[in-house]
């Protein structure tokens, strides 16, 4: 970043509008963080349905060309999202968005069994979201 730039400038040039308002901020990055994880996910497992009609070269295009997006709807999450969350607390609900959306690509791609055990952790790793998104991420922005 040239010397006197600030985060601000660098989003106004990538958003020819200026930056989004704050409050949009806050509902739009954890959204595409979970839009993010699941086309990863479904890049990841989606071939595995169609393993047998589906060579490695061809499974492994598949998953790239869905993969690609994907990586850039979550560097476009995280440059916006940066100060107004914590690097850590996106890349925990990342983590956790990830995990969720394995399970249910797993079951309504795979038609693997959703049990409550698992329903039941998934509700602990929404309460761990809730935990690390309350602590103090103000003291990022500048």
């Amino acid at each position: 970043m040239p010397i006197g730039s600030s985060q601000s400038d660098e989003l106004s040039a990538e958003f020819p509008q200026g930056e989004p308002k704050a409050a949009l901020i806050y509902f739009i990055v954890p959204l595409m963080l979970l839009f993010s994880s699941a086309i990863m996910a479904t890049a990841w497992l989606g071939h595995l349905r169609f393993k047998e009609d589906l060579t490695f070269l061809m499974a492994t295009l598949f998953a790239w060309l869905l993969v690609l997006p994907e990586y850039a709807l979550n560097i476009l999450a995280l440059r916006l999202g940066y100060r107004k969350f914590t690097g850590g607390q996106m890349g925990a609900f990342r983590l956790c968005t990830g995990v969720v959306a394995i399970a249910f690509v797993s079951h309504y791609v795979l038609g693997e069994e959703l049990t409550t055990q698992k329903l039941l952790g998934f509700a602990v790793m929404a309460l761990s979201m809730i935990l690390i998104s309350s602590s103090s991420s103000k003291a990022m922005e500048q």
